[in-house]
């Protein structure tokens, strides 16, 4: 088992460095898919602050509370947009077009062969301005930072993006019976959102919705709230990690039951 991990990290590394090599042949494209990308989250970030500037709370919650939400959801966004963001292309760049045939014909498991021949320069961008939220946010909370802190936010952050690859890989899997599931990964992706913000402001079924059926929750608001005890939702914020492990579980099942059930083009 070590010697096959050890073996797809030390392809995938090559795998990851070949395309940083692509990209920097091409900086202009690589600053500027950056700088797209930051310019869309400052604008929300904008808006947020436009809301605030008419109120001093939202049902509890302060500016920079909610900011630090948004830095947790940018940063667990980031892992999944810069090295999983090709799952979205399964249906019409493999399964459509019969390309899937030519990683089961590789002695590699074909998840990772789909993860590994794209890594998106956008998701960089994110991962800056996320950082740079993040900094901002916590130099206007009341938060005491240890060490067991700042490795129970990097563990909630690296669980936020799994959450994200999860959820994606469960709803992009639907591609082998319907072609190309798209359109619904999109659809289910944009219930992320809700997440960026307190869930106390929604009412009870969206909550329940976006917490334990398609757990967004768990992606930004629940690992925020770990920092804020008051808040009384620091208990629920612990499972993040779980609902991490196990949502992945689950989406990898489902990603082998489509694959046995793939039939090629050719067929």
């Amino acid at each position: 088992m070590m010697k096959k991990w050890k073996r797809y990290l030390v392809l995938y590394s090559k795998y990851f460095s070949n395309h940083l090599k692509v990209m920097m042949e091409y900086k202009a494209d690589f600053y500027i898919g950056m700088f797209s990308v930051a310019v869309q989250q400052f604008t929300s970030l904008f808006f947020l602050k436009i809301v605030f500037n008419h109120i001093d709370v939202l049902k509890g919650w302060t500016f920079y509370e909610i900011l630090f939400i948004y830095a947790i959801a940018f940063l667990g966004r980031s892992i999944h947009h810069i090295f999983f963001d090709n799952l979205w292309t399964l249906g019409w760049q493999y399964v459509r077009t019969g390309n899937l045939d030519r990683l089961l014909l590789r002695p590699v498991n074909p998840l990772f062969q789909v993860i590994s021949e794209r890594v998106q320069q956008d998701g960089f961008g994110q991962l800056l301005i996320g950082l740079v939220v993040l900094f901002t946010a916590t130099t206007h909370l009341d938060i005491t930072w240890s060490i067991g802190s700042v490795l129970l936010l990097a563990l909630v952050i690296i669980s936020s993006g799994f959450i994200f690859v999860a959820i994606n890989l469960f709803f992009i899997s639907f591609s082998f019976w319907m072609v190309d599931s798209l359109p619904i990964v999109a659809s289910v992706f944009q219930l992320s959102d809700f997440a960026r913000y307190p869930l106390t402001i929604y009412p009870k079924v969206i909550t329940y919705l976006i917490t334990w059926l398609i757990p967004y929750g768990f992606t930004a608001f629940y690992p925020a709230a770990l920092f804020f005890e008051q808040k009384g939702y620091a208990l629920t914020g612990f499972l993040t990690p779980l609902i991490a492990i196990l949502s992945m579980v689950i989406a990898y099942k489902f990603w082998q039951k489509g694959l046995k059930s793939f039939v090629s083009t050719g067929s």
